[in-house]
């Protein structure tokens, strides 16, 4: 349940109205890894407690993120003066991001968590509005408007509500505002650190507080966990919270910043499809129409 953790400039000339295929490639590289990071840590829940497993995955890609940070020659070091705000984003971006969502899969679906959740840009849309003095224009309050009534679909269990759903939605929600906390406030006072360590630092700053949390109020069993489990546990450090930021910071490089986050939309419709092929997640009208509608909310906020 990957997520960017910065954002760059759109790239002028050319190169933004020509986004090259190599840019589009490792695009599409990152938000398969983090779409289907969706149905594989829902299977993984069913094997260990959610605290330890999410705390040892971003624990584990964090640490990796730093040797690929130290392999591109990136200085790890951290001004004195940005500690504080290093901590902060860390929690908002990471700890509040990865503690959420993964509670939200106790209730809902992959996919449904996965629908709820990147909803973020629209939290974004609001929240810089206070901190930022950048007024919602009509499009992006209309966007705001549609991703939540995809959200209500959620909840809506047909002719009835359905509540045994809304604890899920809460926790995914928590984690879409959250995380647009942190991206404002990352945007009214930026890190200046170099874009892998300062992704490294985020991840392993952020997976530790689970980590802990996991240590102190489950109890996690080594032995318990099947051969595939770990593999899969491997396959999430690697990938999706390794592999996928480097793709996401290289695909930024190549492509505008408009389009790139455009393309991370697909991110919870691979979500979506992963966790129906993968798990046998049900995808019916409801799904559907959720999906439909948060997408084209974000879409409307991006484009307004």
């Amino acid at each position: 349940m990957g997520r960017p953790l910065a954002a760059a400039s759109p790239l002028p000339g050319l190169a933004a109205r020509r986004p090259d295929l190599v840019g589009l490639a490792l695009l599409l590289c990152t938000v398969l890894g983090w779409g289907l990071s969706w149905p594989v840590n829902k299977l993984l829940l069913g094997l260990w407690p959610p605290l330890s497993l999410r705390g040892m995955n971003g624990t584990l890609g964090g640490m990796a993120l730093m040797l690929l940070a130290l392999a591109r020659g990136e200085a790890l070091g951290v001004p004195l003066g940005q500690w504080g705000r290093l901590l902060l984003i860390a929690v908002l971006n990471v700890t509040c991001w990865i503690g959420f969502t993964t509670y939200s899969m106790l209730w809902l679906t992959a996919g449904e968590a996965a629908i709820a959740a990147y909803t973020m840009p629209l939290w974004t849309v609001l929240l810089a509005w206070p901190l930022l003095g950048e007024r919602p224009t009509v499009r992006r309050v209309a966007g705001l408007a549609t991703g939540l009534a995809g959200v209500a679909v959620l909840v809506g269990g047909g002719p009835s509500l359905d509540l045994s759903r809304l604890p899920g939605v809460v926790m995914s929600m928590l984690a879409a505002v959250t995380f647009a906390l942190g991206t404002v406030v990352t945007k009214r006072a930026p890190l200046t650190l170099p874009p892998v360590a300062g992704a490294a630092w985020q991840v392993l700053l952020g997976a530790l507080p689970l980590a802990l949390a996991g240590l102190l109020l489950e109890r996690a069993d080594p032995a318990a966990m099947p051969a595939h489990g770990w593999a899969l546990v491997a396959v999430v450090a690697a990938y999706p919270l390794g592999v996928c930021y480097l793709s996401w910071f290289a695909a930024l490089r190549r492509l505008p910043a408009g389009l790139a986050a455009t393309g991370t939309l697909l991110t919870p419709v691979i979500g979506v499809l992963g966790g129906t092929l993968l798990l046998g997640e049900p995808l019916g009208l409801r799904q559907g129409l959720a999906l439909l509608l948060t997408v084209a909310g974000v879409l409307l906020a991006l484009r307004g």
